[in-house]
């Protein structure tokens, strides 16, 4: 019997760009029967939704749920030595990325120590196999949120490497529906009668619906070898704008406009999916590349928030105290 663990959003600001709760649904309703799938959320109604979607009841009353926050060691520690899961898949992050460029510490406590945190307790536990959501801002980062993500792919690889098990990060762009998806703030701002805020009348994004990010999810999880990144295909990008006026034609509203508000820091005019030194290598599956990932070790982190001194980011939680890191820093980690 295997159990999967599926570990969802630590903040309420929001799960990854892959919603956590319709991927469990994915494992939940496949066909490995007699398979268990734990949920772990620090958001009680995440859990109660998710309860509720695939169970079609939420009295939060089976020991498959549970709360808990994935910077909490000792907490865990214990959920895994009780679980005991063969299979974790790691879709908790913070990925607003406007919103951390601000508060950058709260970015680097949950997308880079709190992962490492889940490798250890991973490799300690003996997990078979661990599947780290990513995201395309990682392929050649320029952001807050970029940057963390490409060191958790590297800390992914470093940890695979340690346990000699497939441990795997999966990268890919936007989701169509998933919580935070432009698609319904463009429906809100429509249907509060525009205008609909756009950075760049250019600009660009990869797009994919929830299923088929979910189906390839655990595609790729299955056949990645230790460390790797696997890259999902997107398809062509999205020009946002065109995208927009889809939205304002399909609501049969010719009040609403459109308003360009100029890219923001950290933001890209076009988003890539592959980074610098990565190949469209497609060896198992026809909609999945496979990438080698340089590994970055703990104690290089411990170093680089140790010694760096500060600029724009401010005092983190680390290794045992706070320590003050430099943006630098994060973009040497992330190389």
């Amino acid at each position: 019997q295997i159990k999967a663990m599926a570990i969802a959003g630590v903040k309420t600001v929001q799960y990854s760009e892959l919603t956590a709760t319709t991927l469990a649904q994915f494992v939940a309703t496949s066909d490995a029967s007699g398979d268990r799938l734990v949920m772990l959320d620090r958001d009680e109604s995440g859990l109660h939704a998710v309860q509720l979607s695939i169970e079609g009841r939420a009295l939060l009353d089976t020991p498959d749920l549970i709360v808990a926050d994935i910077r909490d060691r000792a907490r865990l520690d214990q959920v895994f030595a009780d679980q005991r899961p063969q299979v974790v898949f790691h879709a908790a992050a913070l990925k607003h990325l406007c919103l951390l460029e601000s508060q950058p510490e709260e970015a680097v406590k949950t997308n880079v120590l709190a992962t490492t945190l889940l490798l250890e307790l991973s490799t300690k536990y003996k997990v078979e196999r661990f599947v780290n959501i990513s995201t395309d801002k990682a392929a050649d980062p320029i952001s807050i949120l970029g940057y963390t993500k490409r060191i958790a792919e590297r800390l992914t690889a470093n940890w695979a490497e340690i346990s000699g098990r497939p441990y795997v990060s999966v990268r890919f762009g936007n989701v169509l529906g998933s919580r935070g998806s432009v698609v319904p703030a463009f429906r809100e701002m429509i249907s509060n009668g525009g205008p609909v805020t756009i950075t760049h009348p250019d600009v660009t994004r990869f797009f994919m619906t929830v299923q088929e990010a979910c189906q390839l999810v655990i595609q790729a999880g299955a056949i990645g070898q230790p460390g790797q990144v696997l890259i999902l295909d997107m398809g062509e990008p999205v020009r946002i704008v065109e995208l927009a006026r889809q939205l304002i034609d399909a609501s049969g509203r010719s009040d609403v406009g459109i308003v360009y508000t100029g890219l923001r820091r950290g933001e890209k005019m076009h988003e890539e999916l592959m980074g610098e030194g990565e190949r469209d290598y497609r060896p198992n599956h026809p909609l999945i590349m496979q990438n080698s990932v340089p590994t970055l070790t703990v104690d290089a982190i411990r170093a680089a928030l140790a010694d760096s001194t500060p600029t724009a980011l401010n005092r983190i939680s680390s290794w045992p105290h706070p320590t003050p890191v430099a943006l630098d820093t994060l973009a040497a980690l992330s190389a």
